[in-house]
This record gives structure tokens, sequence and C-alpha cells, in this order.
């Protein structure tokens, strides 16, 4: 979403220097609340969460954090940033922090939004799986009574690419289903839920017996493409791919032949490459995609979602306390 919403980094209490000071804050006399800007542009709804966790809003030149409102404008960042050094902390809007990468260092704390649409996001992609399953893609577009179609999403074996906020949800929702499930993550440690745990270098036997493969993990250089004709190949014909995480993790012209073939069963997408995905594309006309246009986490949804974390962090930069949703610097989310 290109418009605006309108771990090894220092934390308080490790050496950083806190907000809170007596006297004068921000212009502010006597304040004892922290100077945070909102950038490049704001909201009733934005400064309110802002104001809600005790801080003073003020212009960039006067505050020591930054709360950016725009989901792909490094350069606009990079300039706010080089012009205010004093700025210690930045919140970033979404939990997809790809463009920002190469600003990220560790004279600054940076937080984002990773957890925060974790629900909406799973829940969407629960809704494609069961669609996926059920048929419904093709009997919303059907003209005369058909065929009985469909499986089960009940017992089915589900494969999870991410092992973040998203993943834990989605696994939460698939439970009373009675899910076998597999996830895929860096570091493939246990988690509640899940039968199996495997690293990156064993995606291809993750994919192998899966009824249906979900993409929920971070853009990096590592997971640009994984998605590609080895990994189609190694799919169930009757499995589905939802992507609710980024366009850039599949190959799209290799999906495009697999679901044409019927290599797989289909293909739920929340996000595409290219994105927005062109009129004329052929995945508009493919009979067994469904196609969303980025929609699991609306800006609807959105908005008390964000708002109550940038709450929580200012009342947290405030108080000296660990923040939420911390960037961990090497790993780039």
């Amino acid at each position: 979403m290109s418009t605006p919403l309108c771990c090894s980094v220092p934390r308080m209490g490790d050496g950083m220097r806190r907000p809170v000071v007596d006297g004068t804050v921000g212009g502010v006399s006597g304040s004892r609340h922290p100077a945070v800007a909102t950038a490049p542009v704001s909201a009733p709804w934005i400064d309110a969460a802002v104001t809600a966790g005790g801080a003073v809003l003020v212009p960039p030149e006067q505050a020591t954090a930054v709360v950016w409102t725009q989901s792909d404008d490094p350069d606009g960042l990079a300039a706010l940033l080089e012009a205010n050094p004093q700025i210690d902390w930045v919140q970033l809007p979404w939990a997809g922090i790809d463009p920002y990468i190469p600003l990220l260092g560790a004279d600054r704390t940076w937080t984002c939004a990773k957890g925060v649409y974790a629900d909406p996001v799973a829940e969407h992609a629960l809704a494609m799986l069961l669609a996926g399953f059920r048929n419904l893609h093709a009997y919303a577009r059907a003209g005369s009574w058909t065929d009985q179609v469909g499986r089960n999403l009940i017992g089915g074996r589900i494969t999870i690419f991410g092992g973040g906020g998203i993943a834990e949800s989605l696994i939460g929702f698939l439970a009373p289903l009675r899910c076998s499930i597999t996830v895929v993550r860096q570091t493939p440690t246990p988690m509640d839920g899940v039968e199996r745990v495997l690293g990156p270098e064993d995606r291809i036997e993750a994919l192998r017996g899966a009824d249906g493969v979900v993409l929920a993990l971070p853009l990096l250089p590592s997971t640009t493409g994984l998605i590609g004709p080895a990994e189609l190949d190694a799919m169930e014909p009757h499995a589905w791919l939802i992507n609710v995480a980024r366009g850039a993790h599949v190959q799209t012209d290799a999906l495009v032949q697999a679901l044409q073939s019927g290599a797989i069963g289909g293909a739920g997408l929340d996000v595409t490459d290219p994105e927005p995905l062109p009129d004329g594309h052929p995945l508009w006309s493919l009979p067994n995609v469904i196609i969303t246009p980025h929609t699991g986490n609306t800006r609807a949804m959105a908005r008390p979602l964000l708002g109550a974390r940038i709450t929580e962090n200012v009342r947290r930069y405030a108080a000296g306390e660990p923040f939420i949703g911390l960037v961990d610097i090497e790993r780039g989310y």
C-alpha cells in the first residue's frame, strides 16, 4: 500500500537517553512528556494516538522521535533524519519494512508494526484457503448449476512459510479444524500447535504432501523469488498457494505456468508481482485464481490497531521501557 495511513538495537534502560526530562522539551516549558513528530503527513487519529501515549506533538526539528506515516518513502525519511540527527526513535507504519532496510542503523531505535495486523491478515489467509478448498471461486463465476467440487480444510495438511505474528494467528484459527501444520522459518524452533518446524533449506520437503501453502514471511533478499519452478513442481496437483506477504516472494511467470498446466490446484493472492496487477495480466483470467487488491488489512482495520501500537510505544518511550515491535537490524525485520 503506497499511500500513507491518514534485534540489535539500543533499548531504553540500556544506556540510551531517556526522552522525558524536566524543564523545556520540544519548546514546551515545564513539560515532562516526550517530544514526538508525525511525518510526512498526519491525521487526527494518528495525533490522538501519539498524545494518548503522553507525548507532545512538535515539528521534527524539535522532536526526539518520529512516527513515520508513509509506507514506501525511504528518501523522505532519510532526508528528515539527516536534517534532524537528534531523533533517536523511528516508528514505521507497516510490518513489512523492506523499502527502509537501507536506512536501518544502530544509532537509532527502530520499531515497526509487526504483529499489529496479524489477526486480520491471518483471517484473510484462512478465507482464501476455505474459498479455494470449497471451490467458491468457480461457483461464484458460474452461470448455471454445476457438478459438486470441493475438499475439506478439516484435517488438511497446511504448510506456512514464516513464523511471526500472522503465522501464530493462523495456527490458532486452524486449530479447531484439526489441521496438520508445518512451519518453515529462519530459526526452526518448536511452536505451539505445529507438527513440524523446518528451516529454509527444507522448503521442498515442507511443500510435498501439503494441501495448502501459505506465505506469511518478510521480504528479504533470501526470500525474494522463494517460490519458483522447483517449489511449484514439489507441490501437490490439488494444493492451493496463498500469498498474504509480498508479491515478490513468488516468481509470477512460473506461477502462471503452474496454474495453467494444473501443476497446482490454485492460488489465492492478496499481493502480486507486479503490484498493482496490470489489466489484462494472465492471472486475471485464470479460473483457479482468487485475487484481492492487497486488502488483507484494510485502512479501516489498520487504524485502531496501529493507533493502539503507537500509543503503547510512546508510553514505553516516555517510561524508558522496552518497545514492542523492535526491528532486528541484522535481519531487516
